[in-house]
């Protein structure tokens, strides 16, 4: 027979569209049988006719795939096979498609097709081998067998595309797996085939790992961000919770890809240099807490891998090189800070108990050379770690002693109370409690016995006294820690009675406190006139306060507009100075919580006066201060006058610093309130900015007072201004390595409120350089691709942590006044145009649409976060699904430049940024189409970039990610 009838049999079933099995049956019925049907020449002849055209055509493609699949399972035939070898060599080296997306499919079903053909050759060979000894032909049919998929495997464009089609049809994956084991078990009985048993054990293995496969880390040994981010965790976040700490920190040892060791390391190092740096008192037993509660409970929270107690070992030992660090945190301490350490780790199994020992060993040797204290001071000074450590336990006692019931005889709960006002006994039970995550359960109770008082039934002087105590130091209690934990500890929970206690009314109306202006005619600061009128006969005519019978929270919201009549009746000359000094010692004499309710107003009053007008009240301000030291006080009131005077110091600050005014005489020894007043006097706030960050530049890392500053320059200068800012210092940068040390400082400050500014960032400040000509220059590389990494350093830990609601309460409290309403910003109606595209000068070049009838309807900004049904009314969301409608405007536009160059690192650092499986990442909101012009970037078109891009869960991501790397 002649070959041109079987051309012409094709063109026939191509016309007729005849489908795979009825080519099949039609072939069989009108072609002769026998010897002669191997030499027909037709799997050349289909092939030459599907390669006619621009691109293959897939129907006759179809007939070569059934007759692959159908007629060519018998191995035995080794010339039909090596036929379909030597078509292979045709095009294996360079597959391709440019058709439709269901062709581009196709490629990667009939690429896995090929692989399990080409497995079950190579497990059939074997087998034969093992059956009937050596032979030539066999041997050579193997060795042929083996060559092809070793060909095919170890291309990375193949690899991805088998991947495709893996997940489009699972069921043809576990055909591989099986044909892979079947392969195994041949191979090993046969000689000399070891190699390529390996070879076939790491391609199929790194297949589904395509996207986990990541670049060698850049070798260094510091790591700015990580040390950063627990300095400011450890100074201004002992209370938030553990786990959203360690994910962020393991966020950031995956973004920069950084060892194990050297990240336990500098985890250490920040601890340790927290320890060393902490201004005296209750910032010192915070970091103490934090290093030896905080961090322990954080290995609680997470399933490490078996080799972690292997690194955590090597962490120690490089720790341990650090011997200038360790000796100065030990004399801080007054104890052995390392060995404490490597106890608890040892309790919690993170080191063994062989390592424990000899890493204590070395340590000890090491202490015998270093600088002591004295041994008078040493004796005086208990070392704050283990007071930390031994308060943890203490902290669950009391918890369940508050919790009994004490309506009966409540004086054993006033010694225990009295115990904890003792020394620094309350500074370190609320640090432990707030690194063990209890100080809210801690306030809540607390709040609980405050409104016990309430409750009066005939009582004598002694019960009045106790109940006056019991709602005095609870009251006390819960001031200080608003004022060291702030306010979000009381406030983010509801009383679960429904009612709201005393103690939150007044927080929320009446107490000062960074931020937070008061007004003085609040209603709150009237009560009732007659109350009022009463209670001022009374601290005028009487020696001393009454208890018995008195309602204390009532005197508290009284004592406000008391202060009031005094102060009126003083400035209009009818009391004199010392009926003043009388009436102020009236107030603090007793119960302490009437003092600070007098100061808070007072407070609140001076902030509405004029310089001249400020000095009578300030003057019943220090009288309050000052304590009163008489005979006839209740119990333990020289321990709560001195948490009173603390309170009333934190509460005044502010006012006395805006006339240069002292609330009294410096107090030799006596420390100022940490990190306040750390703005320079009569400097631009940008100039400070400039000024702290080239410091902290210079230095490497960021401190605790820097981050202070830092706060306080956000807080003055707000969101926008000091991203905007930041960023401005950013650019400056051009040596690659200085630029690439800015980024690590500066997504440390910025987690002082992430949320806030990654949607300034993302929302204003990238779209404004974008879209301005004039900026492009700014953005080209080392700071432009800088930049580009910060930027997505920010988006992907705003969104995991927003999306897990992991937000820190100093991040919940902050004031949003100067953040744009993003929902005016970027509509919600899509057919409205936003704010953002109108700035766009590209919009009519939309980049082309997919050539299939489905994929023509697919609108250019369609992408996975529509199809997963994302809330877009969420700011962060809209932001994101914007910025890379910009991204994509600016890759389908004709001009090139800096511009397109932060482009292509952006998406190069959300790639080697992504974890595996990326569903739910910010890459979520890339529109489909602009996957087709990113692998116009030569940097960019590579099979693994194009996986990394799209959403490979969505039947729609496949096809997108088939065509492009089809096209590859």
């Amino acid at each position: 027979m002649k070959v041109v009838n079987l051309k012409q049999a094709i063109l026939q079933a191509w016309k007729e569209r005849w489908s795979d099995y009825q080519w099949a049956i039609n072939i069989k019925k009108n072609f002769p049988k026998g010897a002669t049907w191997d030499y027909l020449n037709l799997a050349e002849a289909l092939m030459e006719q599907a390669m006619i055209g621009p691109s293959p055509n897939p129907l006759i493609l179809s007939y070569l795939k059934y007759a692959i699949s159908s007629q060519f399972e018998d191995f035995s035939r080794e010339l039909c096979v090596k036929s379909l070898l030597e078509i292979m060599d045709m095009f294996c080296h360079r597959l391709s498609c440019h058709g439709k997306v269901e062709e581009c499919i196709g490629l990667c079903r009939a690429l896995l097709g090929v692989v399990v053909w080409l497995l079950q050759g190579c497990a059939w060979y074997c087998e034969r081998l093992r059956e009937l000894g050596p032979s030539a032909s066999t041997e050579a049919s193997l060795r042929d067998c083996q060559e092809r998929l070793h060909s095919l495997i170890k291309s990375t464009k193949n690899r991805a595309l088998v991947h495709i089609a893996r997940l489009e049809e699972q069921g043809s994956w576990s055909n591989v797996e099986q044909a892979v084991l079947k392969v195994t078990d041949a191979l090993s009985s046969v000689r000399s085939q070891s190699v390529f048993l390996v070879l076939i054990h790491h391609s199929f293995r790194s297949i589904p790992l395509l996207l986990s496969v990541q670049c060698d880390p850049p070798v260094r040994a510091s790591f700015p961000s990580v040390h950063a981010f627990i300095m400011l965790e450890g100074t201004m976040n002992l209370t938030g919770e553990t786990q959203p700490l360690v994910e962020q920190l393991m966020m950031i040892k995956r973004m920069q890809r950084i060892p194990a060791p050297l990240f336990v390391l500098e985890i250490w190092k920040a601890c340790f240099t927290g320890l060393i740096e902490s201004p005296e008192g209750t910032e010192e037993l915070k970091w103490t807490a934090f290093t030896f509660l905080k961090v322990r409970s954080m290995s609680k929270v997470r399933t490490y891998p078996a080799d972690f107690m292997e690194d955590v070992n090597v962490a120690f030992h490089y720790l341990l090189k650090l011997t200038p660090l360790l000796d100065k945190a030990d004399q801080r301490c007054n104890c052995d800070c390392l060995g404490m350490l490597l106890q608890e780790c040892n309790k919690l199994g993170l080191l063994s108990d062989i390592n424990t020992t000899s890493l204590t060993s070395k340590r000890t040797e090491d202490r015998e050379f270093a600088p002591r204290l004295k041994t008078a001071e040493n004796a005086n000074i208990q070392p704050n770690p283990g007071l930390i450590l031994r308060a943890e336990p203490t902290v669950t006692n009391i918890l369940k002693t508050v919790d009994a019931d004490h309506s009966k005889s409540p004086e054993g709960l006033l010694g225990v109370l009295g115990h904890m006002l003792s020394g620094k006994s309350l500074d370190l039970l609320l640090a432990a409690a707030a690194a063990t995550g209890k100080l809210k359960s801690f306030a809540r109770k607390f709040i609980k016995l405050n409104e016990f008082p309430k409750h009066i039934s005939g009582e004598g002087s002694k019960s009045a006294s106790v109940r006056a105590l019991l709602f005095d130091i609870s009251f006390l209690m819960l001031c200080h820690v608003v004022q060291t934990y702030g306010s979000e500890v009381i406030l983010s929970d509801p009383s679960p009675s429904g009612e709201t206690p005393f103690f939150e009314t007044w927080l929320q109306t009446c107490m000062p406190e960074e931020g937070k202006t008061l007004n003085p005619d609040h209603p709150c600061f009237r009560p009732e006139p007659g109350k009022v009128e009463s209670l001022v006969t009374l601290l005028n005519n009487s020696p001393e306060m009454k208890l018995v019978q008195v309602k204390w929270h009532e005197i508290c919201l009284s004592t406000p507009a008391a202060i009031l009549e005094v102060l009126n009746a003083w400035e209009n000359g009818v009391l004199s100075v010392e009926a003043v000094q009388k009436i102020t010692d009236n107030i603090k004499g007793k119960v302490c919580s009437m003092a600070i309710c007098a100061v808070a107003w007072l407070v609140a009053h001076v902030r509405m006066l004029g310089r001249d007008e400020r000095e009578k009240p300030q003057t019943m301000i220090r009288q309050l201060v000052t304590p009163l030291y008489g005979e006839n006080t209740l119990q333990f009131y020289n321990e709560r006058v001195i948490i009173m005077s603390s309170i009333m110091e934190h509460m005044c600050a502010d006012v006395f610093q805006q006339t240069a005014a002292t609330l009294r005489p410096p107090v030799e020894g006596q420390e100022p309130i940490p990190y306040r007043n750390l703005l320079p006097a009569k400097e631009p706030i940008h100039k400070a900015l400039s000024t702290q960050f080239q410091a902290v530049l210079r230095k490497g890392w960021v401190d605790s007072r820097a981050l202070h500053l830092f706060e306080s320059l956000l807080n003055m200068g707000g969101v926008f201004w000091f991203t905007n800012n930041l960023v401005k210092e950013l650019l400056k940068e051009t040596r690659q390595e200085w630029a690439n040390r800015v980024v690590e400082l500066l997504y440390s400050i910025f987690c002082l409120d992430t949320q806030q500014i990654t949607l300034t960032l993302l929302g204003t400040i990238l779209p404004n350089l974008l879209t301005d000509s004039a900026h492009w220059q700014s953005l080209a590389d080392p700071p432009g691709k800088a930049l580009a990494k910060l930027s997505v350093w920010c988006a992907l830990s705003s969104y995991s942590s927003h999306h897990k609601g992991s937000f820190s309460a100093r991040q919940r409290k902050r004031q949003r006044e100067d953040i744009e309403d993003y929902n005016s910003l970027f509509p919600l109606d899509d057919t409205q145009p936003s704010k953002l595209m109108r700035l766009l000068s590209s919009n009519e070049d939309e980049p082309a649409a997919l050539s299939s009838p489905g994929d023509r309807s697919m609108s250019s900004s369609l992408s996975a976060s529509q199809l997963h049904t994302v809330n877009m009314r969420d700011p962060l969301n809209r932001v994101l699904a914007n910025l890379f409608l910009l991204i994509s405007s600016i890759l389908g536009s004709k001009m090139a430049g800096p511009h397109t160059q932060f482009v292509q690192s952006f998406m190069e650092e959300c790639v080697d940024c992504l974890e595996q499986g990326s569903r739910g990442s910010i890459l979520q909101f890339m529109p489909f189409t602009m996957v087709s012009e990113l692998v116009k970037l030569p940097a960019l078109a590579k099979p693994k970039v194009v996986l990394a891009i799209t959403d490979l869960t969505l039947p729609l991501g496949r096809r997108v990610a088939a065509k492009a790397i089809s096209a590859l």
